[in-house]
């Protein structure tokens, strides 16, 4: 099943289900001002409220404008009225359009699948690249180097989640998170046979030891050699 992913600055987004549509899962997430800490493997759909705690949806577009992970997403800004200074200034940060909120799912669901209508199924950055590693979602393939890795869809996974977040630790909590497997819940400890798997197979391509153990807190991919 591919996954559309929809990002909202609210924290409403917590509380809204997922929606299946065929062979397509719209799948709900919180943006927190990092970015999204969920992996991102499908079109992403970014709904920014315009003001917020900690700072403005307009930086918020920029910061995601410059995020690998989120450059190619489809970003709306969310106004809490028409005004068109706003609307001007939203675009010149870089969202693709604007909404008047407050928004619901019913709504939300409805604007991304009018949207995928409009340009297919939305944009997809399938190639992530970090130094030697190479992520290709199209062909569900890792390699180092040029160097194919033998890895299981969820060390695929868990790999391409640490490669969109280099140098910064995750918690078992997070990586499950991360890849969706709260329901049912699994043991954290699988994470750790998960990471010795794609430890093991990244040393058989000559990776050495790219993911370290910060003990007490969790796990990091070093990007640097």
């Amino acid at each position: 099943m591919r996954t559309i992913n929809i990002f909202l600055t609210d924290p409403i987004a917590g509380e809204l289900a997922d929606f299946d549509n065929g062979d397509l899962r719209y799948a709900f997430a919180r943006l927190y001002p990092d970015g999204p800490r969920r992996l991102v493997e499908g079109p992403a759909y970014a709904f920014i409220d315009w003001v917020m705690d900690d700072l403005s949806g307009l930086e918020m577009c920029r910061r995601l404008r410059s995020d690998p992970r989120m450059a190619e997403a489809h970003i709306a800004i969310v106004l809490e009225e028409d005004d068109a200074e706003d609307k001007r200034r939203a675009l010149r940060a870089g969202a693709d359009d604007y909404v008047i909120g407050p928004l619901d799912r019913n709504a939300i669901l409805d604007r991304v699948m009018a949207l995928q209508a409009e340009v297919g199924q939305g944009r997809i950055n399938e190639r992530l690249e970090l130094g030697h590693l190479l992520v290709d979602l199209a062909a569900l393939q890792a390699r180092w180097g040029g160097r194919p890795l033998d890895l299981r869809p969820n060390e695929f996974r868990l790999l391409h989640f640490l490669a969109q977040n280099p140098d910064r630790v995750l918690s078992r909590g997070d990586l499950i998170a991360a890849l969706g497997k709260q329901e049912p819940p699994i043991d954290e400890r699988t994470v750790d046979v998960w990471i010795g798997r794609l430890r093991r197979a990244l040393r058989m391509v000559g990776a050495g030891e790219r993911v370290r153990t910060v003990r007490s807190l969790g796990y990091v991919y070093d990007s640097y050699d």
